[in-house]
């Protein structure tokens, strides 16, 4: 299926999806079916005469036909960072030309969308996805110093590298959002900053972590900052977001950053964890 829409004579412009070709009636319904799936309707208007999505397609169908994977409007998981979000990302961290040679660390990073723009503007580049498919586009995209392979919770401990680094950016899974985010504090260096996309309802929720999470990051100098409400409809989803920036530059810091875990071993917490 994925085949046909990666076909050079497919027309994706805007919000529209044009397939300007007959297709057997068993592969067209499957692609209708997927399409359908991932939130287009089908206009078969003689001026129009393609599937529809309500926002624009362009750049997450890129996406999609990068990694070879279509996620459905149901399913919860993967959904690429539009490009505004992104350049709001790197602004934040102070990502630019201006300053080449940063150590960014991607975690949970797709296909790239925010650490390929971060590469391009001089960054030096490690990232982490648990997906296979999304880490062979990674590779073949080369923009990454490291690319590594796993579960960024499970799999990969901030002593697993030499020294923290300059910028954390990330979109992490929403659904544990909190969890990654803290856990990515770890791979901060000292003068460093994080920025992560984050569901809204870190701002609001009253259980006992999230209200932690809030203190942690305005504790450090951080702060929250909402994005509009159709930010990422350019990815297919609706979805009420922040971004969240904490720094570790400051009097004060009490993030378990990087030289936090060089001055606490990993075996000596793991054994009082016991």
């Amino acid at each position: 299926m994925l085949a046909v829409l990666a076909d050079p004579r497919v027309v994706i412009v805007g919000d529209r999806v044009q397939i300007p070709f007959e297709l057997d009636r068993p592969l067209y319904e499957h692609v209708d079916r997927i399409l359908r799936m991932a939130g287009a309707r089908w206009d078969g208007r003689k001026k129009v005469r393609a599937h529809v999505f309500d926002h624009q397609a362009e750049e997450f169908m890129r996406q999609v036909i990068a990694s070879a994977e279509f996620p459905s409007r149901y399913e919860q998981g993967w959904y690429p960072s539009p490009p505004a979000v992104v350049e709001q990302v790197l602004e934040r961290a102070g990502i630019s030309e201006r300053r080449p040679g940063l150590t960014v660390l991607e975690p949970s990073a797709g296909t790239g969308c925010i650490a390929g723009p971060a590469a391009a503007r001089g960054a030096v580049v490690d990232v982490v996805e648990i997906d296979a498919r999304r880490v062979e586009v990674l590779r073949r995209h080369d923009f990454a110093r490291r690319v590594i392979h796993g579960d960024f919770l499970a799999d990969v401990h901030p002593l697993d590298y030499p020294e923290g680094f300059s910028r954390v950016v990330m979109n992490p899974p929403f659904d544990s959002a909190i969890a990654h985010v803290q856990h990515a504090m770890g791979f901060l260096g000292d003068d460093a900053v994080l920025v992560a996309v984050m569901p809204e309802y870190v701002l609001w929720r009253s259980d006992l972590v999230t209200k932690k999470f809030r203190w942690q990051v305005q504790a450090n100098e951080g702060e929250f900052v909402s994005l509009p409400r159709d930010a990422f409809a350019p990815s297919g989803v609706t979805v009420h977001s922040v971004l969240a920036t904490v720094p570790t530059g400051h009097d004060g810091c009490t993030i378990r950053n990087h030289s936090w875990h060089r001055s606490h071993p990993k075996q000596q917490y793991e054994l009082f964890a016991i």
